[in-house]
């Protein structure tokens, strides 16, 4: 199976996570009114100063108090996705391609969660069908895409997801390799 874990966090993937994976997080946000820095950190395997220089590298949105909301954490694991297979500054213009300013959600194409939402799916999905080939994953990607999506803003997102997703089975792909490798027993 290609996933492991939830992608962008720590967590373990389970079949919650397969049609609508922020919905595995949303709960822990709604009942503690957004994630602490540390609580942010443990859910991603990332340092607390990694996250805060996303943040003032502008690629996050500012939180509001010490809490990071829903806008946050989603955008955190989206580049989180990618980091391993992806510069961080060329992460940060595939992020503007699809959706603009950071802090401005009116010229979004997709809402990020969405976004992340749509993602895990087709990786699901892409896995239950052992497609693999660039034209699979294509051809998936279209098939999930409704209708809303037209002309210009569709092209738009099929080529980010296209990216997301190369990018995401190659990050898995690496850290399968790093493992084998740590197991190898070297003569010195």
């Amino acid at each position: 199976m290609m996933l492991d874990k939830l992608p962008g966090t720590a967590l373990d993937f389970d079949e919650r996570g397969a049609s609508n994976a922020f919905s595995v997080i949303q709960p822990i946000l709604d009942a503690t009114g957004g994630l602490t820095l540390s609580q942010l950190a443990t859910l991603t395997g990332l340092e607390g100063s990694t996250i805060q220089n996303w943040i003032k590298r502008g690629w996050v949105v500012p939180t509001t108090g010490k809490k990071y909301g829903e806008r946050q954490v989603v955008r955190i694991l989206l580049i989180n996705i990618l980091r391993g297979t992806i510069k961080l500054e060329d992460i940060a213009r595939l992020m503007q391609y699809i959706n603009g300013e950071v802090a401005d959600l009116s010229d979004d194409i997709l809402h990020d969660t969405e976004l992340y939402n749509l993602m895990c799916q087709l990786l699901t999905e892409m896995s239950l069908k052992n497609l693999h080939s660039r034209d699979e994953i294509e051809e998936e990607i279209e098939n999930r895409l409704d209708a809303s999506f037209e002309g210009e803003n569709r092209r738009r997102l099929k080529r980010v997801l296209l990216i997301m997703i190369l990018g995401y089975r190659a990050s898995y792909y690496r850290r399968m390799a790093e493992a084998e490798f740590s197991e190898l027993e070297f003569e010195c």
